[in-house]
């Protein structure tokens, strides 16, 4: 994740560093940030709080680095019901969007209604193809 690392080389930090700010091994987070792994979402929300950034930025969704009442936290509640209106506004079935995203309709069915927690890697697909914002599906904003 090129903005990931241009972040934390601007602040001067090892990957060590941020490594133990999420409480992870340096090997760890090293293979989010050459992009052989992917970060979960728990572990991006943290590193964009301690940067002061939204995960769109991160995710290069914008050039934007921030957003006004940028929430730190992540709203679980309003994920899963901005996640079925996001379906619902494009007219898109459960089944479809399964298709869409190479998945089961289970396991979308599951990420609409808290029985999973959806990765980061869909959640970028979502906004990419949607132009929609991660930081807004996952409440962290208010307006898309």
């Amino acid at each position: 994740m090129e903005r990931l690392r241009n972040l934390r080389e601007e602040a001067n930090l090892t990957q060590a560093d941020l490594a133990k700010i999420i409480g992870i091994k340096r090997a760890t987070y090293t293979s989010y940030e050459i992009e052989r792994d992917t970060i979960p979402i728990i572990h991006l929300n943290s590193l964009c709080n301690y940067f002061a950034v939204s995960i769109d930025y991160v995710l290069g969704l914008t050039d934007k680095k921030s957003y006004d009442n940028l929430n730190p936290e992540i709203n679980k509640e309003l994920l899963h019901q901005r996640l079925k209106e996001l379906r619902k506004e494009n007219k898109i079935t459960q089944i479809k969007m399964a298709q869409i995203l190479n998945i089961s309709r289970s396991t979308w069915t599951g990420y609409e209604s808290c029985k999973y927690q959806i990765p980061t890697l869909i959640l970028e697909e979502l906004g990419r193809r949607y132009h929609t914002s991660i930081d807004y599906l996952l409440g962290k904003i208010d307006k898309n």
